[in-house]
């Protein structure tokens, strides 16, 4: 089974080797046929610190490195 890529845009980096990763997804709504967002936050592991807050980053689903974290830091976009 291929692992899932994700992109969304750093919200914290205070703590050591992690960043908090903000993902938003648009789907339509079933019943109001709306555009409706939806974000979730995902704790992603980045051994050199070298992410900072307002960066988009792609993660990439990994083995569970801790209680939270369970993605990986694989790319760096432009800034936000």
């Amino acid at each position: 089974m291929p692992k899932r890529i994700l992109q969304g845009v750093v919200v914290s980096d205070k703590q050591d080797k992690t960043i908090v990763v903000k993902v938003e997804r648009r789907f339509t709504h079933p019943l109001l046929k709306k555009t409706v967002r939806r974000t979730k936050n995902y704790h992603a592991h980045d051994e050199a610190n070298a992410h900072k807050v307002g960066e988009t980053v792609s993660i990439e689903e990994t083995r569970p490195m801790s209680r939270l974290k369970r993605w990986i830091v694989v790319d760096t976009s432009a800034k936000a």
